[in-house]
């Protein structure tokens, strides 16, 4: 169906994540030049559908509008960035602070401070100036960093916490925490042993 809510943001919101797309590329091919290991495993992106931004503003108490789903919420393009090892988020994360056409809007750690349900993740917020035909537009873009172990996490976690009528939710959620922190325990081990490579190398 054709998006009639975004109109001709949608080019916009898919020029912005294009646009670090190709700085992720970049971030790749350097760090493979340079360091011989690719900090990336893999990139998903997308535009968040028409139903969910219109249910996002108005839980948010906005206006509905166009407008409103590019300037007052900024998730409208959204990129995850899936990394082997912890060290590597935070590589991503510098490399893409350092480009001078990004702004940092906002971000939140949720590595170092999981939320209280064990979720991790960094989140960072980006305000692109995309320069289209001399013109300049800012374009907001949500990027989510996490490792692979991390996102196997989150993704059958939202998909328990979507489930109807389960039994025993306060065990359900005391279970996936201790397996959040797991998890956690499991990706530090893996960062050792790949520093103890390393450092054999």
């Amino acid at each position: 169906m054709k998006d009639t809510f975004y109109g001709e943001g949608r080019v916009l919101l898919e020029g912005a994540i294009s646009n670090i797309q190709a700085k992720l590329d970049i971030v790749q091919k350097y760090n493979i030049a340079h360091f011989g290991s690719n900090p990336i495993n893999y990139v998903i992106s997308r535009v968040k559908s028409e139903e969910s931004m219109k249910e996002k503003l108005a839980r948010k108490g906005f206006e509905v509008t166009k407008e409103n789903a590019l300037t007052k919420v900024y998730d409208a393009a959204g990129i995850r960035i899936i990394c082997s090892y912890i060290n590597d988020v935070y590589t991503v994360v510098d490399m893409l602070k350092k480009c001078k056409d990004l702004k940092v809007i906002n971000e939140k750690d949720y590595i170092k401070h999981p939320k209280e349900n064990g979720y991790r993740s960094y989140h960072i917020i980006f305000e692109l100036s995309l320069d289209i035909a001399g013109k300049i537009y800012p374009v907001y873009v949500e990027i989510q960093i996490r490792t692979i172990a991390m996102d196997f996490w989150s993704a059958l976690e939202h998909e328990i916490k979507y489930k109807k009528n389960i039994k025993n939710p306060e065990m359900i959620a005391k279970e996936l925490k201790n397996c959040a922190d797991q998890i956690a325990t499991t990706d530090l081990y893996m960062q050792t042993i790949r520093n103890m490579i390393n450092e054999e190398n």
